[in-house]
This record gives structure tokens, C-alpha cells and sequence, in this order.
């Protein structure tokens, strides 16, 4: 049997794989476990040893997405030398995950929208992610010598982009929502 000759952290892998996949284009609650077991070539003893409920699966996926997720952004915004241009590599950063085939959104977002508070785990994750892209945007804006309130409303421009980027299928908003960082960056300088 393929799953057989899987080892532990193959079959993990696989599973958070196939989970990404899925949830990420279709939805968490449109995919069922069976199906990720299928994606991932996994027996469901295995998948139910590993992940005893889709709850942990999404947990895990999540926690995946977010390392993965925010060091692309931390990377590519830190290749700019000047800290003020970081400011806006970020919404650089957007514009090339936007324009990404199959680009659906933010995770996290529409994890909570499926899930809202009924899966006190998968709000936590939810939390955790908007609070390190919260800080993250905090400290590039204190390494401008910029206020922590602009950190706030770029993150605010930033998750607004992501919603409409999704909405509209266009890369656009992190176009504007770059000029509209400008504005901002500009007049707290």
C-alpha cells in the first residue's frame, strides 16, 4: 500500500500538503477528511493518528502557512535597504502574491469567515497571525523612526488589499493601497 512506505514525517507532509491545497481553493468546509487522505495518499488510520480531527488538521495548516507565509513577506521586504522603502516592499510583496494563479485570499481570513468563533483553536491561529503581521508592520514603521499608529492603519491598508484583491480577482488594491501608504508615510514624516 503506498501509504506503507511513508514515513512519519512524509505523511505529515503530505497531509498538510493536500489540506493546503485544498482548503486554500475550495474551502475548509467544502473538503473532507477523506478527501485530503485520498490527495495526500495516506490511509485514514494514518491521517486520524496524526490529526485526530479536522480541527487539528486546519490548526496545523494554518500554523504551516503562517511560518511560510510571513517569511516570503519578511524576506522580500527586507531586501530593501532603506527602511522607509520596506514600508512600501510590502505592498510590493502584495502585488506579486495577488497576481498569483489561484490566489484566493488571505487564510486566515477566510478561515474566519467559514469558521468564526465556533473553533475556539482555529480563531486563536487566526489571532496569532493578525497579531504578528500587526507587530511586524509595528516594528518596520519604528525602524523608519515613524509612529506606531501608522503601523496600524498600514495594516489596516494591507488587510483591506488582501479582502479586495480576493473579491475583485485583480492584483490592483495593492497598487492603491501603496499610494495610499505613501500618503500616509509622507505626512507622518
Amino acid at each position: 500500500m503506498l501509504e506503507a512506505r511513508k514515513d512519519p514525517d512524509q505523511a505529515q507532509l503530505a497531509l498538510l500538503d493536500a489540506a493546503e491545497a485544498l482548503f486554500y481553493a475550495r474551502g475548509i468546509q467544502a473538503v473532507g477528511m477523506d478527501e485530503i487522505r485520498s490527495h495526500a495518499g495516506v490511509s485514514l488510520k494514518r491521517l486520524y493518528a496524526l490529526y485526530p480531527s479536522k480541527e487539528q488538521l486546519v490548526v496545523a495548516f494554518l500554523q504551516r502557512r503562517d511560518r511560510v507565509w510571513r517569511g516570503s513577506l519578511a524576506d522580500h521586504v527586507h531586501r530593501s535597504p532603506e527602511p522607509r522603502e520596506r514600508l512600501l516592499a510590502v505592498f510590493d510583496w502584495l502585488h506579486e502574491w495577488f497576481s498569483e494563479p489561484g490566489f484566493r485570499g488571505c487564510a486566515w481570513v477566510n478561515a474566519f469567515g467559514e469558521l468564526g468563533p465556533q473553533s475556539p483553536a482555529v480563531l486563536a491561529e487566526v489571532r496569532a497571525h493578525q497579531n504578528a503581521l500587526r507587530s511586524f508592520l509595528a516594528d518596520l514603521t519604528r525602524d523608519a523612526g515613524l509612529t506606531e499608529a501608522l503601523g496600524a492603519q498600514l495594516y489596516l491598508l494591507v488587510e483591506g488589499a488582501m479582502v479586495t484583491a480576493a473579491m475583485m480577482a485583480t492584483p490592483e488594491p495593492a497598487t492603491a493601497a501603496k499610494s495610499a501608504a505613501q500618503v500616509l508615510i509622507s505626512g507622518a514624516a
